[in-house]
């Protein structure tokens, strides 16, 4: 017989009896034993084993065997959980603190045993995410479908909305085994965050949980304090309720056996600052999320998502423009210009916030980066409309046939959603160093006019970080409409930038460097020779044929 240490309700530990049973040799790998235990007492013998139960120290006499950790199905009768033995706990405790790689595996659902039948898995870590919608809550749980980070459990946040709050000196020296700690995976105005159990407490630092979190390997993540509010009795699904507390330091491992936290040191997390702009009135959110290869770009949209989700003025004809940048060491801000219409296949707060998450990852997730992320900056406009323009038909004002050097007028007809169109004039100077003959006319959306400049390349590797940010600045803006002459000169796109009206022998030059480098090459040049605001975000394109005739320009 021994005794178990957890916390039912409140912040103190409450013992429990456990009746060890045996050990079950390699059920949790290769060399791997579990202790298999039954738990006794009025709470246990009533909830069963409870989510963020897991880490609960287990002592024979004053002897730490280990921490409660597994389970068996969901709806057993009898409370028998699985021990994580101490010996392997501490592994994890003797692991360099100072360790600086990342292991960039991907989360999964840790669980004991290989084969098909076996029942035992990992106590679930309850996940609160407090101050999120049920739409963004569905989104994060269908973006973390099969790993133990899908379960999402009642709770709330510290209750307060500092992005990167003080360490709490007095909150640290109160945690001993049996205290229910919170690892914090997005924190601030929003907050994510996954609680179980302290196993074992030294001056320097905790152990916890008795499994991985995401099994991640070296992580940086804040640690907090963690009151259980309540347990929650359920044969399907028990879990403590929790809110989580001060900060007390960082988890610096999340391994097989454990996961440690190191007192008094700080989290590296990525900040985001986010303002949605609604009629005359703003409002601006500020948190940070976990920088994790396997996490951070679903946590970014998640959150994103939740964040246009809570305003009044959020209806399904709302549209919405973002702005801003993302910050990365050693680099200029990349821009962010983005455009979510209503009345998409998706809501368009969920394609503001993919579209975001998207452009984020691209540069997040490039292997060639080396500096870290220091931020990303939203500016949301809500539209109270839907933004779509289409162009509808374009024509030349000016005669078929002109000279080279006249300026001549391109009138495009738009059709806003639900609206009459509008016509638009759009001067453009052809130059003066056109040969004669006959040329075209691109009258497009900006997405057109990119690919028309850097068509797509299928099969091409990734691009370095420095080529990627070249392209993102490079981009059109898709509410404008855009003029551009066409003309049969060879183009190259080059590390992100184009160069156009090349002469042949420079891309005869450049040829070579397409098997081994980020370059293409085109046989017609592009030239944006105009362009005027489109009053929304715009799509479709038009194709003019203009001739040149040689001799003066039009008087």
């Amino acid at each position: 017989m021994g005794t178990a240490w957890t916390v039912f309700e409140g912040a103190k530990p409450e013992p429990m009896q456990v009746e060890i049973l045996g050990v079950l040799r390699g059920a949790r790998g290769p060399g791997h034993d579990m202790i298999l235990a039954r738990l006794h007492g009025a709470k246990p013998e009533f909830t069963g084993v409870v989510a963020g139960m897991s880490g609960s120290p287990v002592y024979v006499g004053d002897k730490l065997l280990g921490s409660l950790s597994y389970r068996i199905g969901q709806f057993s009768k009898e409370p028998i959980a699985g021990i994580t033995p101490i010996e392997q706990m501490l592994e994890v405790r003797d692991l360099p603190i100072a360790e600086s790689s990342r292991l960039a595996a991907a989360p999964g659902k840790p669980a004991a045993g290989a084969g098909e039948g076996m029942t035992f898995q990992a106590m679930e870590t309850p996940l609160v995410m407090s101050g999120f919608r049920p739409e963004a809550i569905a989104l994060w749980q269908k973006q973390l479908a099969g790993t133990g980070l899908e379960t999402v459990a009642a709770g709330g946040s510290s209750g307060t909305s500092e992005a990167s709050p003080s360490l709490d000196r007095a909150a640290q020296a109160a945690i001993e085994p049996g205290s229910a700690v919170s690892a914090q995976l997005v924190r601030g105005d929003l907050e994510i965050s996954a609680t179980c159990t302290v196993t074992y407490v030294d001056p320097k630092q905790l152990l916890a949980c008795g499994h991985p979190i995401l099994q991640a390997g070296p992580v940086s993540l804040p640690m907090t304090t963690a009151e259980v509010v309540a347990t929650l009795a359920s044969p399907l699904n028990a879990f403590k309720i929790v809110n989580t507390g001060a900060t007390i330091g960082a988890f610096t491992q999340d391994r097989d056996a454990a996961i440690r936290g190191v007192f008094g040191a700080e989290a590296k997390m990525i900040p985001v600052h986010l303002t949605l702009h609604s009629g005359s009135t703003a409002r601006t959110l500020r948190f940070e999320v976990l920088d994790l290869p396997s996490l951070t770009p679903q946590a970014v949209m998640v959150s994103v998502y939740n964040s246009l989700l809570q305003t009044n003025t959020s209806t399904a004809d709302t549209s919405y423009h973002v702005t801003g940048g993302i910050r990365i060491a050693g680099h200029d801000a990349a821009p962010i210009d983005l455009w979510a219409p209503a009345g998409e296949s998706a809501p368009a707060q969920l394609l503001a916030a993919m579209q975001t998450g998207q452009e984020f990852a691209s540069f997040y997730s490039n292997g060639t980066r080396r500096g870290a992320m220091q931020g990303i900056d939203l500016d949301v406009e809500a539209i109270p409309r839907n933004v779509q323009v289409d162009i509808e038909s374009a024509r030349m004002i000016s005669a078929d046939s002109v000279h080279a050097g006249d300026t001549v007028s391109v009138e495009v007809t738009l059709r806003p959603w639900q609206q009459p169109a509008r016509n638009l004039r759009i001067p453009i100077q052809l130059p003066a160093s056109l040969a004669s003959g006959n040329y075209r006319l691109l009258v497009s959306d900006g997405a057109t006019l990119d690919r028309a400049l850097n068509p797509p390349q299928f099969g091409r590797e990734a691009n370095d970080l420095d080529a990627e940010l070249a392209r993102a600045r490079q981009m059109h803006r898709a509410d404008r409409v855009y003029v551009s002459l066409l003309t049969p000169e060879a183009q190259a796109e080059l590390e992100g930038h184009t160069l156009t009206g090349m002469p042949l022998t420079m891309a005869n030059a450049l040829e070579p460097l397409r098997a081994v480098q980020d370059a293409s090459l085109n046989g017609e040049s592009v030239t944006v020779a105009g362009d005027a605001p489109a009053g929304g975000a715009l799509s479709g394109f038009r194709i003019l044929s203009v001739h040149v005739e040689s001799g003066g320009g039009l008087k």
